[in-house]
Parts: structure tokens; C-alpha cells; sequence
């Protein structure tokens, strides 16, 4: 039996103590979670005497949990996520993903993959809005690990988190972005070796793939990266869909790598326990269609 404490704990004042934990702090939850630091105070020491253990310990500059602290918030966190399984689990069946679909997209991606899907995403999945998020791939797939996303699409992480599912994509190559008065400008297409390393300008982003060892490393979007090679010149490796949007900018010129080109997987990544699993099958293919009609793009198997 659930003691006559505990039966007054809800929800709100569960996802509470979690933001205490993941912030480290009172008033950066707070803020978070849009109530004043002694509401938040209260509320947290309300679950506390209802399980009868303190959480935290409090009185440094960054709350910490106890020992005892740590096992009761994961737990904390599987009651969480069962609560948002069973919300979704009840919704599962009326539309696809249960009316929203809550999708991370990295900033490099986002703008230039997002204006194929609007226009068939609504004929695909009707009576579903979909929800957008930008940032880094390594924050939007722990916002998904945490179930605040439904959905990511990105390059694989150096380490993949633990219950997170993927669907391979499409393979999209990267281009070469340069000054419009280099002395390789205006050339459709042009061979690595072609280019100094020591001129490249790197999105941080991608770094990790080894194209660039040299040059400067740079963490701005691929807009602010056009910027820069105009004020800089040299180069910089940019993804192939961008190419619309970046070639319309008169101070820079683009061209395609000769041979095989380097470039970066994209995958759609989900958590396995989602109940969504044959709406992310239609959507992953409703993708890979859209990316069939886009020049460059390959399909991954």
C-alpha cells in the first residue's frame, strides 16, 4: 500500500526534483521550470518527507544528491517515463504519433531538409502536427533519451545512448564553399588535393569526421561560415543540401568534390520503448523519398 504521504506526491512535484538534478541547482530550475525558487524548495522537500530520505545536500554552490538520493531519483525517473509511456500508449491509434510528433533537427540540417518535408508531411500523417527543435546532435539525442523529443535525425553519435533505436537514411556529401575571388572559383567541380588544409574554415559540428586536420574550427552555422570564408577567404566543406540556399550568396561560389567525396550519414534515431514504432517506419520512409529526389543525396541501406 502506497502510504497516505506518498499519495499526495504528483507528477509535477516528481518532474520538479528531476529539474533539481539535472540543473544542480534551485534557481536554474526554477527558472526552468517556471516557478520561484522557494515554491521549487517547498515542493522538493514535500517529496522528501513523503519518502522519508533527503534527496539533496544542500548548502554548496551546486546541490548535489546523497547517496541514498541517487537510487530514489532513478527511480524518480522511471516512474517519469512510465507516466509519458502511458500518456502516449493512450493516445496510440486516434493519429499518427498520437497527434504531435516532436522532431530534433541539427542547425546544419534543419533549414535545408525541412522545406521538402513541410508541404508532404500533413498528406502523409493528417490531423499530426509536427513540432520542431533545432541544436547540437549531442544535445538533441540526450533531449530524446530524456523524452523531450520523439524523433532526431542526425549523424551518428561517437557513442549511441542506451534504448535509443535508428534508421538509417541517406548519405549526403559536402561541397566546397569558396570566396568568389579564389584562385579556384567558378570551377564546377574540383579534387581534394586541390585544396591547402591550413585554408579551411570547419563547422565544429563535423570536425569529428577528419576532413579538415588544419584550419580553424569555427562553431556557427553555415550561414555565419559564408561570413567568415567571405572576411577570411579559403574554403569550407559544407553539406550538399545547403547548396540552394548558400549559392544564392554572392560573395562565395560552391563546387562539388571530384571522386568519392567525404560527407556524413544521417539517420532517424528514437527511443525503442516509443509506441510509435509503425508511425517512425512511415515517416523514415516518407524521408528516404524525399531524399530520393534530392540531387547528391544516397540512399543508406
Amino acid at each position: 500500500m502506497i502510504s497516505s504521504l506518498l499519495s499526495v506526491v504528483s507528477l509535477r512535484d516528481l518532474s520538479l526534483v528531476q529539474a533539481v538534478s539535472r540543473h544542480g541547482s534551485f534557481n536554474s530550475a526554477a527558472r526552468a521550470m517556471h516557478i520561484s525558487p522557494s515554491g521549487l524548495s517547498h515542493q522538493v522537500q514535500k517529496v522528501e518527507q513523503a519518502l522519508g530520505a533527503p534527496l539533496f545536500e544542500r548548502g554548496g554552490r551546486r546541490i548535489v544528491p546523497t547517496a541514498g538520493g541517487r537510487r530514489l531519483l532513478e527511480q524518480i525517473d522511471a516512474v517519469l517515463a512510465a507516466a509519458e509511456h502511458l500518456q502516449q500508449a493512450a493516445r496510440a491509434g486516434e493519429v499518427a504519433f498520437g497527434g504531435e510528433l516532436r522532431l530534433g533537427v541539427p542547425a546544419s540540417l534543419g533549414p535545408y531538409l525541412l522545406p521538402h518535408l513541410i508541404a508532404p508531411f500533413p498528406q502523409h500523417f493528417p490531423g499530426t502536427r509536427l513540432s520542431l527543435s533545432e541544436g547540437k546532435p549531442k544535445g538533441l539525442l540526450r533531449r530524446l533519451h530524456e523524452g523531450e523529443l520523439d524523433a532526431v535525425l542526425g549523424p551518428p553519435p561517437a557513442v549511441s545512448p542506451a534504448g535509443i533505436a535508428s534508421r538509417p537514411l541517406f548519405f549526403e556529401p559536402w561541397e566546397v564553399m569558396l570566396r568568389a575571388d579564389h584562385p579556384l572559383a567558378g570551377k564546377s567541380t574540383l579534387a581534394l588535393d586541390q585544396l591547402d588544409a591550413a585554408e579551411a574554415t570547419v563547422m565544429a559540428e563535423y570536425h569529428q569526421d577528419g576532413v579538415a586536420e588544419a584550419g580553424q574550427v569555427q562553431d556557427v552555422s553555415l550561414e555565419s561560415l559564408a561570413a567568415l570564408v567571405e572576411l577570411r577567404g579559403g574554403y569550407a566543406l559544407v553539406p550538399a543540401l545547403a547548396r540552394d540556399r548558400l549559392s544564392s550568396i554572392a560573395a562565395v561560389t560552391l563546387a562539388k568534390i571530384r571522386g568519392p567525396a567525404p560527407g556524413r550519414d544521417i539517420s532517424l534515431y528514437s527511443r525503442e520503448a516509443s509506441p510509435w514504432g509503425e508511425d517512425l517506419i512511415a515517416f523514415a520512409e516518407l524521408l528516404r523519398q524525399i531524399a530520393r529526389r534530392r540531387p547528391g543525396l544516397r540512399l543508406l541501406d
